[in-house]
């Protein structure tokens, strides 16, 4: 079997890759039967010459090879009849701007395996950059408060060299009395976490965090069922509220008065509720200064992530009063940091990590089988044709619009 690591094409350039060099070594030492190439691609994080020097060659062309690892969509003409090819997709919820995407798949007779469908038996996700998501969010939003008080100054996360550096930059953090929530306790939550301990923020409980003062900066992670509640006054029922969440309404504003700065790492459904309104942003009781949406939902639960940002200008001001953009530091505004894909800022460290979860769950099951139908579940495309669990795609395929 012969693997190819493609370039990445989609602008603008993602500079992470599947597997790293050591890791493409590690494969072929184990796999003896097994052959790894690299497209050429100079923006990648690890540069050409570091494959070499692990003797995985540099090529122009994937076309000889069996299975090819991505990043991020490939664009349709790229795309090479027959092969089997592992990327995020952005599919599967029928996004309207990658359905020429998914239809080029099905006239190549590509076999499409998503990273975002490759699931334990359990159901929980194997592969995903979340982690790297809320470490450099939440790295962002230290950033951020540090600027909007001029107290300190952090090197931008996409200037570090890697989460060494970073972590070093951490240590110039120098909070008061402030007030952190974070929401969300999956891969997004966790790299938040270490991202407060680095920063020598003491964790509390939601309630103390509600209706305590406190003579250092703490921080509260709280889930879905703390700023949810049932709208008939219910016991909360995690399985309703995930079948049916228009039954609830937020019970968020709880924690308004008492913020200072909002971690957003939770997931979110259109149907849930939203956690504040506008109107809430206005009343004299709201706290919040900066806000680090992860999570990204534009109109979703938090109304000041009007647009997502880049990496190069990652923040922008929202002022309540006039629902409009306005200067990131201005007094009467809160500060918001939007960007959309931000472990692309810390790449190396996050195509490693990422790599290791391929290396140890995925590769087995190429290589030795697929026991447990774990890669066939996350296909899919194959022979021309959606798989069973992609059915739901045909309609999406087939329009027009």
């Amino acid at each position: 079997m012969k693997i190819g690591i493609i370039k990445e094409r989609k602008s603008p350039p993602d500079t992470r890759v599947a597997f790293i060099p050591w890791q493409c070594a590690a494969l072929i030492e184990e796999y003896r039967n097994l052959e790894m190439v690299a497209e050429d691609y100079p923006e990648r994080c690890y540069k050409n010459s570091e494959y070499e020097q692990k003797k995985i060659d540099i090529v122009d062309s994937l076309s000889d090879c069996d299975v090819i690892f991505g990043i991020k969509e490939i664009p349709t003409d790229s795309l090479m009849a027959g092969k089997t090819y592992f990327f995020f997709s952005h599919t599967i919820k029928k996004q309207v701007h990658n359905r020429k995407l998914l239809q080029a798949v099905l006239e190549k007779n590509i076999r499409l395996i998503d990273y975002e469908c490759l699931r334990y038996p359990n159901d929980g996700r194997i592969l995903g950059f979340g982690r790297f998501a809320g470490i450099v969010g939440a790295y962002n939003a230290l950033l951020a408060y540090g600027k909007r008080y001029k107290t300190f100054n952090l090197k931008p996360a996409h200037l570090c060299f890697d989460i060494k550096e970073l972590e070093y930059e951490l240590t110039k953090v120098k909070l008061g009395p402030e007030k952190i929530l974070v929401t969300g306790a999956g891969r997004v939550g966790h790299g938040v976490l270490e991202v407060m301990k680095l920063a020598r923020i003491e964790q509390v409980n939601s309630a103390d965090f509600i209706h305590k003062n406190f003579k250092a900066p703490v921080f509260a992670q709280v889930e879905f069922p703390e700023y949810n509640r049932h709208k008939e006054g219910k016991p909360f029922d995690s399985k309703e509220f995930y079948t049916h969440p228009e039954n609830f309404e937020s019970d968020f504003h709880k924690f308004l008065p008492e913020t200072d700065m909002l971690i957003a790492g939770h997931f979110w459904a259109p149907k849930a509720p939203r956690f504040f309104s506008r109107e809430d942003m206005l009343k004299d009781d709201f706290n919040i200064k900066v806000i680090a949406d992860i999570s990204c939902d534009l109109d979703g639960p938090i109304p000041a992530t009007i647009r997502s940002t880049i990496i190069a200008d990652p923040l922008f001001g929202y002022d309540p009063v006039t629902g409009q953009e306005t200067d990131p530091f201005n007094k009467d505004a809160v500060t918001v940091m939007a960007v959309d894909n931000l472990p692309c800022e810390l790449p190396r460290d996050a195509s490693e990590d990422f790599g290791n979860h391929l290396l140890k769950e995925i590769i087995p099951l190429i290589i030795n089988g697929d026991k447990n139908d774990i890669l066939k579940s996350a296909t899919i495309a194959e022979g021309g044709k959606l798989t069973e669990g992609y059915a739901y795609l045909q309609d999406y395929v087939d329009s027009k619009d």
